[in-house]
């Protein structure tokens, strides 16, 4: 038991795996951000493109601080540096804001439930996140 253990923390160590396991981790914690925003606003009476918005972003706000910090480990420093990195980011999900709303009324427009088609379009929007995220906001200079 305990050299599995090991074994899985080994993964942790390596910095490949630790960037992935660690935006695993903060996109689950972003997506239920999301999805508890969304939930208590439209249960609230808030029309649903209105929630869905306000819960994208709140969440973009709790996704920039924790992939700046605990996944892609920045390293912007000084206002332009970190503007530059920040207006990269929101631009960024932006777009894959777009995806989602427009995917979550096509979901519902094609016979889902809203609060299904909301978790089945996360799926997509976290892939999307994670490329634009590696390969595009936080590159390493």
């Amino acid at each position: 038991m305990k050299k599995s253990l090991n074994i899985n923390f080994a993964y942790y160590k390596n910095p490949k795996y630790k960037t992935i396991i660690n935006y695993i981790f903060f996109g689950v914690c972003t997506t239920l951000v999301n999805l508890v925003a969304y939930y208590i606003l439209t249960r609230s009476g808030m029309e649903r493109a209105v929630a869905n918005f306000i819960s994208i972003a709140l969440s973009i706000l709790f996704a920039y601080v924790v992939n700046a910090r605990y996944v892609f480990n920045s390293k912007a420093y000084g206002f332009k540096k970190i503007f530059y990195e920040l207006s990269k980011f929101f631009t960024s999900r932006l777009f894959t804001m777009a995806v989602e709303i427009l995917g979550v009324e096509l979901l519902v427009w094609i016979g889902f439930q809203d609060f299904i088609g909301k978790i089945f379009i996360q799926f997509i929007v976290i892939v999307i996140n994670y490329l634009i995220s590696k390969f595009i906001v936080f590159i390493k200079s």
